[in-house]
């Protein structure tokens, strides 16, 4: 994001990163991200239309990064310091975060499903048809954007919605938005992940188990989970953890913000990049 003065604390941030590594690599996540979301879109709706329960998750998850896909001119324009109207700045913004916090849901999403069809894949047929994943989705769409709605509106950065300040945060981050900042990282990334580890945890276990499962197909499939977890834990770790240290360390400390700023962006590019290049 670009970076911001702060007037209450009189602390400015020059980020090379910010300057330098945003604009190309924001350019490069566009080129590739777009076809490539549109591609796992097509492919993933064929699939759906085959009965592939799974695949309602994935469309969800390519309409999700699509639309982070679509808001990187933005950004592009924004580290460039162009000027961008205030209601379309604080809309990619919301955007961005919706993103990032839908894919962990979906992928939450996944992980159950499979650890319902493989633990008690007499049990809960309902759960793994094409039109529960739908509502389920549909539910994760809904529940993610109140929850954001709802801490937006906590911190008065909804009612001043057409400002800039949704995009470009105050140097050193405030303690609304590091409260903010807390409630993102518990509900959007601690608690997914748990989940997703109790579902991979509990497959692997039932896997082991099994006599009707050859061992090479078990092998294959507790690759394919572990895959998945490590992949997001890589992907999200990295950005959450340092959103975690700016919560509990930048409010009202600017040193702390200027040491923080290069790894939070560093993060986020981690983050985007997993999501173009993997989850997409």
């Amino acid at each position: 994001m670009a970076a911001a003065l702060n007037l209450t604390y009189n602390c400015t941030v020059d980020s090379s990163v910010e300057k330098r590594m945003y604009p190309a690599a924001y350019s490069l996540f566009f080129i590739v991200g777009f076809p490539a979301n549109c591609l796992s879109l097509y492919v993933t709706w064929m699939l759906m239309r085959n009965g592939n329960n799974t695949a309602v998750y994935l469309i969800n998850l390519s309409i999700s990064d699509l639309l982070y896909t679509i808001t990187l001119p933005v950004w592009i324009e924004l580290a460039q310091q162009t000027h961008v109207g205030g209601s379309l700045c604080s809309l990619v913004a919301v955007i961005m975060y919706n993103s990032f916090y839908v894919g962990s849901g979906l992928l939450c999403c996944i992980s159950v499903d499979r650890y319902l069809a493989v633990v008690y894949p007499l049990h809960f047929h309902w759960v793994r048809e094409v039109q529960t994943a739908a509502v389920v989705s549909i539910a994760v769409w809904t529940l993610e954007i109140a929850i954001h709605v709802i801490l937006l509106s906590h911190t008065g950065a909804l009612q001043a919605f057409s400002s800039r300040n949704l995009c470009e945060e105050g140097i050193p981050m405030t303690h609304e938005n590091a409260n903010l900042t807390l409630t993102r990282v518990t509900l959007g990334f601690l608690v997914p992940t748990f989940i997703m580890t109790f579902c991979f945890q509990q497959i692997m276990q039932s896997l082991r188990q099994s006599r009707s499962i050859l061992q090479a197909e078990r092998r294959k499939v507790g690759l394919l989970l572990f895959f998945l977890l490590l992949t997001y834990i890589v992907a999200f770790v990295p950005y959450q953890l340092v959103q975690l240290l700016r919560a509990i360390l930048e409010p009202g400390a600017c040193d702390w913000a200027a040491r923080l700023r290069d790894p939070y962006l560093l993060g986020e590019e981690c983050q985007l990049t997993c999501q173009t290049f993997v989850f997409g």
